[in-house]
């Protein structure tokens, strides 16, 4: 199979880190990265859970619990889009 080369930047402390890692397990970290690719072809998906710091949430939690104080839980799409627009031409303030 023919090879081809995959540039990628990293924070240097990371790095070192991983090849230090990588070397205790006995590979190197370009060997590491090709499980890592295969592993994602072969699941079609991240092998591992990525998380976020919930902030996102918590953002839209806060949203949803004033929508629902301020009676505005049930709104349409239209309904939505129409206070967006009004929002960004000043009417409605």
């Amino acid at each position: 199979m023919a090879q081809t080369t995959y540039s990628i930047r990293m924070d240097s402390n990371l790095k070192k880190d991983f090849d230090s890692i990588c070397e205790d397990f006995g590979m190197s970290s370009t060997t590491a990265i090709n499980i890592f690719a295969k592993a994602v072809v072969r699941e079609r998906k991240i092998p591992f859970e990525i998380r976020s710091d919930n902030k996102g949430l918590d953002a839209f939690t806060a949203l949803r619990a004033a929508a629902k104080r301020n009676g505005m839980q049930d709104m349409s799409l239209d309904e939505i889009n129409e206070e967006i627009r009004l929002t960004r031409e000043g009417i409605g303030d």
